[in-house]
């Protein structure tokens, strides 16, 4: 889906960095937030079983019939799986050989003592199985997470203005902390990102602050109140929202204050970091003029002098040229911005389709017609077109703009911010000069 264009007759229309269409995901049934309804917990002893929805009254059970208590359930990524293991176990050895034995009333009368069993991630065995579970429910939440990045089919309204959005959720985001000071955060920290926004417009639909979580007797009360009290965000306090911002799934047992802090230290540069096992995403790179995707940049290249040479310029090919560095970046800017507004780079014709004015370059040979260099030299170039245009980070730094900036340098004097000799600076200064040289002329 591309992004941030508005037609608008006559005039530049582009009003952000546009977007590439990615490739199509190759399952696009993508699983939504787990709804813990569904699924049972069963007893580590016995054939009871309840909803995950009402795991206390299963922990309840378990501690009074059978005495024995789980510790940091709440750190559990699968219950359910976490519960079927020890069952398995517990049906192979006695329970004393995997949970710590709590005697009760220790210093009163032999009957009227009890032993509880603690089963915790002290053990070895059941801290391996809680890191597995962990790590599994990351792997699937960054499915998920790269899923809805993806996807191209979203469709929601605005939940201040009702203006509708297709495309990308991160352009409703966008909005919305845009235009109405509503910010969850950056689109790559959510997941579930579909029931995140159910969950909100739910809380407004029954006219309760997404902030304070009052509840008002209409939508004009609510409006207002969230607009005076800046409550147009949400409270962090509030657990229920941690399932849908990635931070929360990544490391067992910790908060999404603790992980965060633990990343400020680590921006500190480790020069003894292992990068044998990163792995770079593909390169989806576009041709400067059509559709044609490729994997990698020289498939692109044989392809434009393939369908588009001997009339492509140099330049616009990565062969050796007389453009600098930045020169390239604003000529190819200014291109893929001429053509996505279908829009002939070099006679300025515009045609009602991308692809009439294609066929006009072609037949025209107007693929080798540059404008004047003022046209497109321009500092408004220096951003990209596409935001995600692989082909201006192939462009090549020549050593010759580096060359030219010292050259031009050269005869212009360089003084220290420190130099204590006064009539030295006095004698060099360009003011002096151009004093000398008045008095000369007159």
């Amino acid at each position: 889906m591309i992004l941030g264009c508005l037609p608008v007759s006559g005039q530049d229309s582009i009003l952000e960095p546009l977007c590439f269409p990615e490739q199509p995901a190759e399952d696009s049934s993508a699983p939504s937030l787990q709804r813990p309804s569904t699924e049972l917990l069963v007893c580590l002893f016995c054939s009871e079983s309840v909803p995950l929805l009402q795991k206390d009254v299963l922990l309840k059970h378990l501690l009074l019939d059978h005495k024995l208590v789980i510790a940091d359930v709440k750190l559990i990524a699968d219950l359910p799986k976490y519960m079927l293991y020890w069952k398995g176990r517990f049906l192979e050895q006695p329970v004393t050989d995997f949970c710590s034995v709590i005697k009760t009333n220790s210093t009163g009368p032999v009957e009227k003592q009890e032993d509880y069993f603690l089963l915790c991630d002290i053990l070895p065995e059941d801290r391996i199985l809680r890191e597995k579970l962990q790590q599994k429910r990351l792997e699937e939440v960054l499915e998920q997470q790269q899923r809805e990045r993806d996807d191209s089919s979203f469709h929601r309204l605005c939940m201040f203005c009702s203006e509708e959005f297709m495309g990308n959720r991160s352009s409703l985001l966008n909005h919305m902390a845009r235009e109405h000071s509503f910010s969850i955060g950056l689109p790559d920290n959510i997941v579930y990102c579909n029931e995140f926004l159910d969950a909100l417009q739910s809380k407004l639909d029954n006219l309760q602050c997404l902030y304070c979580e009052k509840t008002f007797r209409d939508k004009t009360t609510l409006k207002d109140h969230m607009r005076k009290k800046a409550h147009r965000r949400i409270n962090a306090k509030n657990h229920e929202y941690d399932c849908f911002y990635v931070i929360n799934y990544l490391e067992l047992g910790k908060t999404w204050e603790e992980v965060q802090s633990e990343d400020d230290r680590e921006l500190v540069e480790d020069e003894d970091d292992d990068w044998s096992d990163w792995q770079a995403h593909p390169v989806s790179a576009v041709c400067l003029f059509c559709d044609h995707h490729s994997d990698t940049m020289d498939q692109i290249y044989t392809h434009m002098k393939c369908i588009y040479s001997p009339h492509t310029h140099p330049a616009l090919l990565h062969l050796p040229s007389d453009l600098r560095f930045y020169q390239q970046i604003k000529l190819v800017n200014f291109i893929r911005r001429q053509i996505h507004q279908s829009r002939c780079y070099g006679c300025q014709e515009t045609f009602d389709s991308r692809a009439e004015v294609l066929r006009h370059i072609m037949a025209e040979g107007h693929v080798m017609k540059l404008p004047e260099t003022s046209t497109w030299d321009q500092p408004q170039y220096f951003f990209p077109t596409y935001e995600n245009d692989t082909l201006l980070c192939t462009l090549s730094d020549s050593d010759e703009d580096q060359s030219e900036d010292t050259n031009h340098g050269e005869d212009v004097p360089v003084i220290a911010e420190d130099i204590s000799n006064l009539r030295e600076l006095k004698q060099t200064s360009v003011l002096n000069q151009l004093l000398k040289n008045r008095s000369s002329c007159s």
